[in-house]
């Protein structure tokens, strides 16, 4: 039976051309930008005034990312660490999602219509773009059939693990980066283009860290596996080693490259102020349930007619969730790939099996948990968590790797259909299947829901007649990920250029964890720990003396000049109760007064 050529990456291929091949990228874009507006369809409603309801507080952070990098692209101020937040030590943002490259890039969208509606912007176009980058790659490097390319890509793009990351991260759904990082490291097997290709690939990768860290990280690893997996494999070991020295040569210069781009980012990461090792998340909680493999995720078809489950740590992080009918079709298409394969493309089989599988079993942890139940069964990730870098990492997120190999092979299987077509009922029986595997995984919008406006006190400005330029002001409870008023604030003044007031503590990741790891905020004090306990339980804890001179430690520790409350807190993750708020701080500072909409408490200096 005729099968079709092998192809790999760098290798024209037999594809439409002219008004044929133009329709068919026509249609594929189309798809690509109108599910990417479906799935943000919530917050395209009113991008000011609605949040992702699972993920606010990321929303928040990247919205201030956002704003914090177009003021310090403005005035000259360094991007990558600041004193705005965490007064009065700082945050190290090399060592956090900082998306820089985004930031710098869309700095005039962020001072034109904010920040909330450019992360929308951002947020829609990586969406989008992957799907694009992902056919592009598909396309013209891997398979000739136009079809095949938009069905691996929009399998891809709009992924579970791609859609739940949707909630807010605009770092994972960058995954335009992924099939670019690709094409240029297979460009450097190309006899004599390793100079210019590892120029490209060095840009490339430095552009990559500085939006997606993490994602680089795992996209090296997979690449690392699945060129080794393919070099061993006896119909390309010589074609192996005749490419490896340009390969080498050309990761070489793209290390040069990269090492000189990102040589102060990569200090400050690993040997500046307010660093730390590892994020302080527990590996065996962030690791991917085994039967997620199998499970629907919540944002689906599937999932609205009661097929999803909640095997995940919580909503964003959905990495698998193929449902069995998928991987019973990835299964039913390696088969017959396999079986009228060349050598050669028997090779690409094997390398997308091994990653896959490698990455999956990863993706489970130090130990096995199936269906919410740990078995305490010790897995390979248990030998790797301690390594620098990888104990950073959260495992749970190395099954985003698998989504592309299973697209890749839903693209060759198409491929192969189309060169060599099955009998009628074969194909019936085909397309039934792809439909069955597909179709519950059509994603649903994100969820979404209204948010407190920035109070007017902030919009009008009226803060700066009660604090001095750079001065300390504290939203309460202070600043925090279940608490994103303040840098929700300093966002707004920051873009709308009022100047600039700073915040005692802020969503960010810090030194101050167990065994020397990260944490969440900085440490906490007295003044913010009992304003959290009232604002969770509704009861004004039992005020002294003693408990008032601690306050007002904290309070000139941190150069408070003002303490703020707004008429509605917003808590990310559970509602706060304002009445008792007050009372608390009135117990603790005096009587507020009243400016605009928010009671205000002023600190006077020590």
């Amino acid at each position: 039976m005729p099968t079709s050529p092998p192809r790999t990456i760098g290798q024209p291929t037999a594809r439409p051309t002219g008004y044929g091949g133009r329709r068919a990228d026509l249609v594929v874009a189309l798809v690509a930008v109108a599910l990417a507006i479906w799935v943000t369809s919530g917050l395209w409603r009113d991008p000011n005034g609605r949040v992702v309801t699972v993920n606010a507080s990321d929303q928040a952070l990247f919205e201030w990312l956002l704003a914090f990098g177009g003021h310090a692209l403005t005035h000259g101020e360094n991007p990558l660490f600041t004193h705005l937040l965490n007064v009065p030590d700082g945050v190290n943002l090399a060592v956090n999602t900082s998306i820089t490259v985004y930031a710098a890039v869309f700095a005039p969208l962020t001072y034109l219509i904010g920040p909330p509606a450019t992360f929308l912007v951002i947020l829609t176009l990586n969406l989008a773009g992957t799907a694009l980058a992902w056919y592009w790659l598909l396309s013209r490097h891997l398979v000739g059939s136009r079809l095949a390319a938009g069905v691996g890509a929009l399998f891809v793009a709009y992924s579970p693990g791609m859609v739940s990351h949707a909630n807010a991260h605009l770092n994972w759904t960058a995954g335009w980066l992924v099939p670019l990082l690709l094409w240029r490291v297979f460009a450097l097997r190309r006899p004599g283009r390793w100079l210019r290709g590892g120029i490209i690939l060095g840009v490339l990768v430095a552009v990559a860290f500085s939006i997606a860290a993490e994602g680089l990280f795992f996209t090296a690893l997979a690449t690392g596996v699945f060129l080794a997996a393919w070099a061993a494999h006896p119909a390309r070991r010589a074609q192996a080693r005749a490419a490896l020295p340009d390969l080498l040569r050309g990761l070489g210069v793209t290390t040069l490259v990269a090492g000189a781009l990102l040589a102060y980012p990569l200090w400050l990461h690993f040997a500046g102020p307010q660093r730390f090792g590892g994020t302080g998340f527990d590996p065996v909680i962030h690791s991917e349930d085994v039967a997620a493999f199998g499970a629907y995720p919540r944002r689906s078809l599937a999932g609205e007619l009661g097929w999803g489950t909640s095997l995940a740590a919580n909503p964003t992080e959905e990495n698998s969730f193929f449902g069995v009918p998928l991987l019973l079709l990835a299964v039913a298409c390696f088969v017959p790939l396999w079986r009228r394969a060349t050598p050669g493309r028997r090779a690409t089989l094997v390398a997308l099996g091994v990653t896959a599988v490698a990455f999956a079993v990863l993706s489970w942890g130090p130990q096995a948990t199936v269906n919410g139940r740990r078995t305490g069964q010790p897995l390979p990730f248990a030998l790797l968590d301690g390594l620098p870098v990888v104990n950073a990492a959260l495992p749970a997120r190395l099954a985003l790797v698998v989504a592309p190999v299973v697209g890749v092979l839903l693209a060759y299987a198409i491929d192969q259909f189309r060169a060599d077509p099955p009998r009628r009922p074969f194909r019936v029986a085909w397309a039934a299947g792809f439909v069955a595997a597909l179709l519950p995984l059509l994603p649903t919008p994100l969820l979404t829901s209204l948010r407190p406006p920035v109070p007017q006190f902030v919009t009008a400005g009226t803060w700066r007649e009660y604090v001095s330029p750079g001065g300390v002001l504290t939203p309460i409870p202070l600043t925090l990920d279940v608490y994103p008023d303040g840098q929700r604030w300093q966002a707004y003044a920051l873009s709308h250029r009022q100047g600039v007031f700073r915040l005692p503590a802020g969503f960010f990741l810090g030194p101050g964890g167990p065994d020397g790891r990260g944490r969440i905020g900085p440490p906490p004090r007295t003044f913010d720990t009992l304003l959290d306990q009232a604002g969770r339980t509704g009861l004004v804890p039992i005020v002294t003396e003693g408990t008032v001179r601690l306050v007002r430690s904290d309070l000139r520790y941190w150069g408070v000049e003002v303490v703020v409350l707004p008429d509605e807190v917003h808590g990310a993750k559970y509602d706060l109760d304002e009445d008792a708020l007050r009372r608390t701080a009135t117990a603790l500072l005096g009587e507020p007064q009243r400016v605009d909409d928010v009671w205000l408490w002023r600190i006077p200096a020590a």
